[in-house]
């Protein structure tokens, strides 16, 4: 422990020397030195003298992620095995089963298998739950079980699970995976080209310019990108592929952070391999931070007519900074901005509610700027599309049901009582089958706390302390009793977005994710209604003028 403890002091020590010798420091050197040697000495008084054992490790770990928790959400620390998960997700290439997986405390549920790798070669499906990895016991383990899944190329692990209440064995032989930046591409008619870029790892423009090229070689002369749900990447690879779109040394993004080697202006560097093409994006809520760099830029230059729900919001830049014995820190260093120049981050950080929580940018202190034909576009607060399909736009209730995993569980008990059922495409979720679900929502008592209850709650609370609740307690339950209502009547009223949820989820248990995006091209709103933009011209162009 006293060697833990030495090494521990001696890398805040080291730290002073590096900050003396750079220049961009200068001024906090007195600062930055003071208190290192404050929380060095605390950290070494502490661990040689506290009443009970310490563990230095998990303590300097809770300090840091503390001291970060105040800053902005994509600041983070990395211990080894988060630095190798990083890798992962900027390359998209592991040894594994070839599975996302989500870990609960007892065991691991398999969310989807990816076709022809060995989770789905094994028989692994969605919704299966491992409760052993080899001999080992997941409700006894205490360290990520996930990490029990990976291991050498063409080694076999053997699990077991659970499904549907029944055990289950299986082997499966790991293998390397790749995963695309690009999972589908295809034709939606003879004429309209289907691009669905889902992260913006180090694949992202190459594998985006291939199907843009196969696609072409295939008579389209019309273009759907779909960024939902793309969480974002590398902004290299962002800037890449707008410059599919754009030609050579146009401005794409800017940068700017206090530390001026950080201030940057990224221009496309290649000619275009189509820049006259018509073009839709399609974002949501869920594309944020590089699907915003492309969406937004391709807005600015009124390059491409975006259809959606407005995006994230995410405005800021970050870059990983090497630390000592492999870890490693993911540092937020600038904001990004537009070829417009207008930010689009959402959440001001530095500004906290009562709470804790960052504050939105007011829509009143939102700035206006002008698009290259002068269109208005603004700033603080995502990419708002020019013509908004608000149905994509999750609601607070449906968010609540989505991270409670009731449509994912929902859709495994139907994928099961619906086994036979052959003819996808023609697949279509009945009022029946809503009914059934609120009834599946009740059954497993689902819970949905609104501010507004929250805010009862403590002035109700509040009452009892005063010894007025006698005198409230009457119209409290009232309320309560209305808000009841109220949500039920909520779940009523996002009918149509929660049976879309529900039949993506459903689809994707018969036929992949792969499968999914076909039945896309026929069945989903904002696919059909970006269609219906590219066949007309003039309307194409009335978006962008």
């Amino acid at each position: 422990m006293k060697n833990k403890l030495k090494r521990l002091v001696l890398i805040p020590v080291v730290a002073v020397t590096i900050f003396f010798t750079g220049s961009a420091f200068q001024n906090d050197f007195f600062e930055i030195a003071k208190q290192i040697e404050i929380f060095t000495t605390l950290f070494k008084e502490l661990n040689m003298n506290y009443v009970d054992e310490t563990n230095p490790a998990d303590l300097m770990d809770t300090a840091i992620k503390s001291m970060l928790k105040d800053l902005d959400p994509y600041t983070n620390f990395y211990n080894e095995q988060d630095v190798e998960a990083e890798r992962i997700r900027r390359t998209g290439d592991y040894t594994g089963i070839g599975a996302k997986v989500r870990t609960l405390k007892d065991r691991l549920v398999i969310v989807e298998p990816y076709k022809e790798y060995p989770a789905d070669k094994a028989g692994l499906k969605a919704g299966d739950e491992i409760i052993k990895v080899g001999e080992v016991v997941l409700s006894n383990y205490k360290d990520d079980a996930g990490d029990l899944l990976k291991g050498t190329s063409n080694s076999s692990v053997e699990v077991t699970y659970l499904r549907q209440g029944k055990e289950y064995k299986a082997t499966i032989k790991r293998s390397e995976i790749e995963i695309d930046a690009v999972p589908h591409f295809s034709m939606i008619d003879d004429k309209t080209g289907y691009i669905v870029l889902s992260t913006f790892n180090n694949k992202a423009s190459s594998q985006t310019g291939y199907a843009l090229k196969d696609l072409k070689a295939q008579g389209a002369n019309r273009i759907i990108l779909d960024l939902r749900n793309n969480p974002g990447g590398l902004l290299h690879e962002a800037v890449n592929v707008v410059n599919l779109f754009v030609p050579k040394g146009q401005l794409v993004v800017t940068t700017k952070s206090k530390v001026k080697k950080y201030n940057r202006t990224y221009y496309t560097q290649k000619d275009a391999i189509d820049s006259e093409i018509p073009l839709v994006v399609l974002i949501n809520g869920g594309s944020a931070s590089a699907s915003e760099i492309v969406s937004g830029s391709l807005q600015d230059l009124d390059r491409a007519v975006i259809l959606g729900s407005r995006s994230f919001g995410k405005g800021l830049v970050q870059r990983p900074k090497p630390l000592t014995y492999g870890t490693q820190l993911k540092i937020t260093i600038s904001r990004y901005y537009t070829p417009s120049g207008r930010c689009i981050q959402a959440l001001d950080y530095a500004n906290r509610d009562a709470k804790g929580n960052a504050i939105r940018i007011d829509s009143k202190e939102q700035h206006e700027f002008k698009t290259k034909n002068g269109r208005p576009v603004f700033d603080g607060g995502g990419v708002q599309p020019d013509q908004s399909f608000e149905i994509s736009n999750n609601t607070a209730i449906t968010d609540a049901i989505i991270n409670d995993f009731l449509l994912f569980d929902y859709a495994t008990e139907y994928y099961y009582k619906h086994s036979n059922l052959t003819d996808i495409n023609n697949f279509k979720l009945k009022d029946s089958d809503f009914k059934d679900f609120k009834n599946y929502l009740n059954s497993n008592n689902f819970s949905f706390i609104t501010e507004t209850e929250k805010s009862l709650k403590t002035v109700f609370e509040n009452a009892k302390k005063e010894e007025l609740d006698d005198n409230i307690k009457t119209d409290y339950t009232t309320l309560l009793n209305n808000l009841k209502n109220s949500k039920e009547l909520a779940i009523n009223e996002n009918k149509e977005q929660i049976l879309n949820l529900l039949t993506d989820e459903i689809v994707k248990r018969y036929v992949y994710r792969e499968g999914l995006y076909d039945y896309y091209k026929t069945h989903n709103l904002e696919i059909m209604k970006a269609t219906e933009i590219l066949a007309d011209p003039s309307k194409y162009m009335d978006y962008l003028r």
